[in-house]
Formats: structure tokens, sequence, C-alpha cells
């Protein structure tokens, strides 16, 4: 299986979230781009030191989100991205970027060397804070091919945070996650309804019990909470390992290594 492969265990791994700060051209955007990377490398060398399985680097700070992704953003990420897979050459990396810019992500991953993208929008439209956000799976896979990145794997949302699915209300989560299975995701990810939130534990059987693939937990995971979702494949935490638990603040190095210990305790 290529998430054994890659991550070297089947379940709980975690992976911590670097969210890059805003970038050029964004509303929020005032800083340097080395220092950007200065900044983004020093998240990844407290989550590295902490005994992290894997990192997702993410340009969550360049609110609001826009379906039309300059190629500015594409070349930034990329430098990111690149400069910390100089930093951790063998810790399992990602990216995501906002707002469901896919291919983008796919392209940012294989120039840096990167293992895997986090994709919005998969199968099935909804409706997110951004607009209306239309299934990509075929044209993904497809991109996918035609640049040579089929070592990079796909992760996948489904029925995803900050969105509302009334419009697939007659399609369940299950149903949803199979359809993923069957257009090829590499992953699906479960989340709760906005970024910090818990995911459904009842929601997580199900969509476990409804395939074969590896399903990851997308938001909401704590040191407290830690024990109900051992038996997901990954757990994806950005908020809990911010200073006071909010996603827009600093990596603080004390929550991730209580975590992680935690965590190394529970896997004996």
């Amino acid at each position: 299986m290529k998430f054994l492969d890659l991550f070297g265990r089947l379940k709980s791994v975690v992976i911590g979230m670097i969210h890059v700060k805003a970038l050029p051209g964004t509303p929020l955007g005032c800083m340097k781009m080395s220092q950007i990377v200065e900044e983004a490398c020093r998240e990844a060398a407290i989550y590295h030191d902490a005994g992290i399985d894997g990192l997702i680097i993410e340009n969550m700070h360049d609110i609001p989100y826009s379906f039309s992704v300059g190629p500015e953003v594409s070349a930034c990420m990329t430098s990111v991205c690149a400069a910390v897979r100089g930093l951790c050459p063998s810790l399992p990396l990602g990216v995501q970027i906002l707002s469901s810019a896919n291919q983008h992500a796919l392209a940012v991953a294989m120039a840096s060397g990167l293992d895997f993208i986090r994709a919005e929008g998969f199968v099935f439209s909804h409706v997110a804070d951004e607009g209306l956000l239309n299934a990509c799976a075929g044209d993904l896979l497809r991109y996918r091919k035609q640049i040579g990145a089929e070592h990079v794997q796909i992760f996948t949302d489904i029925k995803k945070k900050h969105s509302s699915h009334a419009l697939t209300s007659d399609v369940s989560i299950e149903e949803t996650a199979r359809a993923a299975e069957f257009f090829l995701s590499d992953g699906l990810i479960v989340t709760g309804a906005a970024t910090g939130l818990q995911a459904d534990l009842q929601e997580l059987r199900e969509v476990s019990q409804s395939v074969k693939i590896p399903v990851l937990i997308g938001s909401g995971v704590t040191y407290d909470n830690i024990e109900r979702y051992l038996q997901a494949n990954g757990m994806i935490i950005g908020s809990h390992f911010k200073k006071n638990g909010h996603w827009a603040n600093p990596v603080e190095p004390e929550r991730v290594k209580r975590f992680m210990g935690k965590m190394c305790e529970l896997r004996k």
C-alpha cells in the first residue's frame, strides 16, 4: 500500500500543518518571501524535532480565498516547499493550495519533491465560502499523468468543512467516500464543520467501513481526545499545535512535543 510505504505505518499517522504566512499579492501579504520561507522552515524544524510523522504546507493566511490562483502563488509555494524539503529530506511532505487549486498543488509538489497533496472538491459539487465548487477528479488525475507526477498521492476531502452540502443532501458520506475511491483517490479526509472542530466519530466509522483506502481525520484532534481517533489511518493537526490552539498563531514546540509524547505511549 502506498500509504504504508510513505509513512511506515497504517494507523495513527500524525501530520502537522505549516500555515504559510500571507503571500505577496494577497490582501494580508506584508512579508518578504525570505521572511515567509524562514518562518515556514522554523515551524518545520519544530515539528521535525518533536518526531512528527509528516507535514502539510498550506497557504491558509491568503484570506479571502479565490478560485483564481495566480502564477505568483505557485511560484511562492514552490519556494517555500523546496526550502522545507531541503530542511527535512526524508520526512513525508504534502501541500495544499487554497482555494481548490489542486492542479497548482500537484505542480508545486512535483517541482519541490513533495509526496502528496490535499485536494478539495474531488467528487460531487458543493457550495464553499468561496463559491460553487465542482468535482475535479477527472481533470486532476489526467493532469497528474500528463506532468509525470503519478508518485504524488492525492488525499481528498469529502463533505468538507466550511461548506454547504445541500446540493448533495441525498448522497451520504459513505456514498461520497465510495465515489472518491472509485475515482482513484489515494486517501479520504473526514473533517468537522470548520477548522479546529472535531470530526464525527460515527462518520469516521462509516467511511472506514465503506472503503479500502486510508481514511484520515482532518480537524479537531487534540491531546485530550487523541484516543478517540486512534483507529484513523492518519490525523492532520494544525490548530491544536498553535499557541492557544488557534490556527493563525505560531506553532508552539511544547504542544507538539506533549502530543507526540502521548502518541508514542499509546502506540506501545
